[in-house]
């Protein structure tokens, strides 16, 4: 602004000293007139570029103030989409481990099912040799081969019920792990669901 106003008294004093000079005595009116005129014109024309001035460095100001706060605006929101991001890496290696895990909690529960199914075909086998034993020793009194013949069926009844309380214990961890795979199979379909570009 100040390289402005030194522009104008240039101007006016231009003006001023190309304009004729009128001997001492006496400016005409009319000169004198135009003089105060362009005088007066150069102040308005002053203040008016003055007050554009402020009003254009006051909007700059607010541009530029905008402007910051648009840029940390900006900052945030791609803070807030890195930590997004960041979470939804951490949650996807969870579920890895998670399904990992399940994958072999169903590998051991396979092998313990097979290890449940071979002891049940030799305790079938032995209830089998009991009975048949039982058979030949029903018609003759053997005193202690009768007792260690009841001891044996004992433990065999008792095999049997741990056996059947095994499998029962087998079929709901089945039933778990079904729950809990297709419990990670939405999770993971969410994921990838939020994933997808909007």
């Amino acid at each position: 602004m100040p390289m402005l106003a030194l522009c104008l008294l240039w101007v006016l004093a231009t003006v001023a000293q190309s304009a004729p000079v009128a001997p001492m005595g006496g400016l005409e009116p009319a000169q004198h007139e135009e003089l105060t005129l362009l005088f007066h014109g150069a102040v308005q024309l002053g203040q008016a570029l003055n007050s554009v001035y402020r009003t254009t460095e006051a909007r700059l100001t607010e541009a530029r103030h905008s402007l910051g706060l648009s840029g940390r605006v900006l900052e945030l929101l791609g803070l807030q989409v890195s930590q997004g991001r960041d979470a939804t890496q951490k949650l996807r290696t969870n579920l890895l481990e998670i399904q990992t895990d399940e994958d072999a909690l169903q590998l051991q529960a396979e092998a313990t099912a097979q290890e449940l199914a071979e002891v049940a075909q030799a305790q079938q086998v032995l209830q089998d040799s009991v009975r048949r034993l039982q058979v030949q020793l029903s018609g003759a009194w053997l005193g202690h081969a009768w007792h260690k013949f009841e001891t044996l069926k004992a433990r065999a009844d008792k095999q049997s019920h741990l056996m059947w309380v095994l499998m029962g214990h087998i079929q709901r961890q089945r039933r778990e792990m079904a729950v809990q795979q297709q419990w990670l199979r939405q999770i993971q379909e969410r994921l990838h669901t939020a994933a997808l570009p909007a």
